[in-house]
């Protein structure tokens, strides 16, 4: 597939051309999956907060308030796997459209005031069960609009920066929405924002064919694409780095109320701790897909990627508001590491695996992060907050270091191939061998592990 957007991205008025991440918005599609994605965010942010208001007024209880976020979470690891087949065997903009309309159903019901609170939690696990499976197809998606080179990982980038400041403005909002409407009132607004997304998704991108037709049943075919993605050493340690630090990555920021309280600065510093990674990643991430070529975003992936969580280990010496902020800020900046990997990713996975194997990324993602929070909270039981980042900040390095590693292995290995495949293929044809060497090097300069 060619680096190249689609034939309308393409302009031939004069003057200098728009560059980085405004390259992407001249595509015509890409606007549309952009607006949706942001339709999406808002719904599922006001769903969130009002959700856990509703619950909790209607049961006076903490522990189901929490549950709501949990479960937000716990279902992605079932839906990205024994649901990820959907993303290969159906045409996409069918996919993403049925489960933009599934969650404003489930909205609409739990707006209800008939609806009792197992029936919301149910709701919002049906909601959590398909989300897998309308990211992993639109990540896929997104390379059919983009092309499988720079632009992709640009156009995710964006969807990820987003994502991320809808963490930093999102709860607010959804707060102060909170005090003009009510809980159900506002899972209206989650319903209207739900609607919209699926209308921009029918009406914004091209109708395509499905990328695999498996005549085997669905969870079958599901499962069969997880063992491929999984089975396959290249693919499998670029999933774990793209995984590996955000599950120790998490620890500072579940645990950041207690450390608030370990070092004495209030309700404040909660918010301020917990603000602080995501600007950093926001920033960084702007930074590199602004500033820098895909070859240097591709040298820099594995120094990044191994060495990401070591400001964590600055928590040994229990560091103020300030220098944990500043720690956090640079470990959240080292996620830009993941602009290099998802490029790397998408060159290693066939086109008929795409859509599993990037339902099998989120929802690992996803349920990582969660095992994650889990671990450093139980953790914290038995050792003070700051034993607890620190260490995850230790043994997330040394578990960087050892991933990176393989992935330049990998990618050795993964080269060899190619090269011998070349050979095979040309074997008697010096004019075809002269043009595949060219074709190597070429090929070579572009997957540059930074190793």
């Amino acid at each position: 597939m060619s680096d190249e957007p689609v034939p309308e991205a393409r302009t031939t008025e004069p003057g200098p051309q728009p560059t980085g991440y405004l390259r992407l918005f001249t595509i015509r599609e890409f606007r549309a999956v952009f607006l949706a994605h942001a339709f999406s965010l808002l719904g599922v942010v006001v769903s969130e907060v009002a959700l856990t208001v509703l619950v909790y007024g209607l049961t006076g209880s903490p522990l189901l308030s929490a549950l709501t976020f949990a479960l937000g979470m716990l279902p992605y690891l079932i839906g990205g796997t024994l649901l990820s087949g959907i993303a290969d065997r159906y045409p996409a903009r069918r996919v993403l459209v049925l489960c933009d309309v599934v969650c404003a159903g489930c909205a609409a019901l739990m707006a209800l005031p008939a609806t009792p609170v197992f029936g919301l939690l149910a709701l919002r696990c049906a909601i959590a069960l398909v989300s897998p499976v309308f990211n992993g197809t639109r990540m896929a998606t997104l390379t059919d609009i983009l092309g499988d080179g720079d632009l992709f990982v640009l156009g995710r980038s964006l969807l990820r920066i987003v994502s991320q400041s809808s963490v930093l403005v999102g709860f607010g909002l959804g707060g102060v929405l909170l005090t003009v409407v009510s809980p159900r009132g506002a899972l209206l607004i989650t319903v209207c924002t739900f609607t919209a997304s699926a209308l921009l998704l029918r009406c914004g991108t091209k109708r395509r064919p499905a990328r695999g037709s498996g005549g085997s049943a669905l969870m079958k075919y599901s499962l069969s694409g997880a063992g491929q993605a999984l089975g396959d050493r290249r693919i499998r340690a670029l999933l774990l780095l793209l995984w590996a630090p955000p599950m120790f990555m998490v620890a500072p920021e579940a645990l950041a109320a207690p450390y608030a309280d370990q070092i004495g600065v209030g309700v404040a510093g909660v918010g301020l701790l917990m603000c602080a990674l995501p600007v950093g990643t926001i920033a960084a991430e702007l930074y590199a897909g602004s500033a820098l070529s895909a070859s240097t975003r591709a040298r820099i992936a594995l120094p990044l990627a191994s060495f990401t969580l070591l400001p964590l280990t600055v928590y040994a010496v229990t560091p103020g508001l300030l220098w944990a902020m500043l720690a956090l800020a640079l470990a959240g900046a080292g996620s830009a590491y993941t602009l290099g990997v998802d490029r790397w990713f998408v060159d290693a996975v066939p086109e008929e695996l795409r859509g599993r194997a990037m339902t099998v990324h989120t929802a690992g993602l996803m349920t990582i992060q969660g095992v994650g929070m889990a671990l450093a909270g139980l953790a914290a039981e038995f050792f003070a907050v700051s034993t607890v980042v620190t260490a995850s900040g230790v043994l997330g390095t040394l578990c960087c270091l050892a991933l990176a590693a393989e992935v330049r292995a990998t990618h050795r290995t993964d080269a060899t191939h190619r090269t011998d495949a070349s050979h095979r293929k040309t074997a008697g044809n010096p004019a075809d061998v002269r043009e595949q060497g060219t074709e190597s090097r070429d090929g070579a300069d572009h997957h540059v592990t930074g190793g």
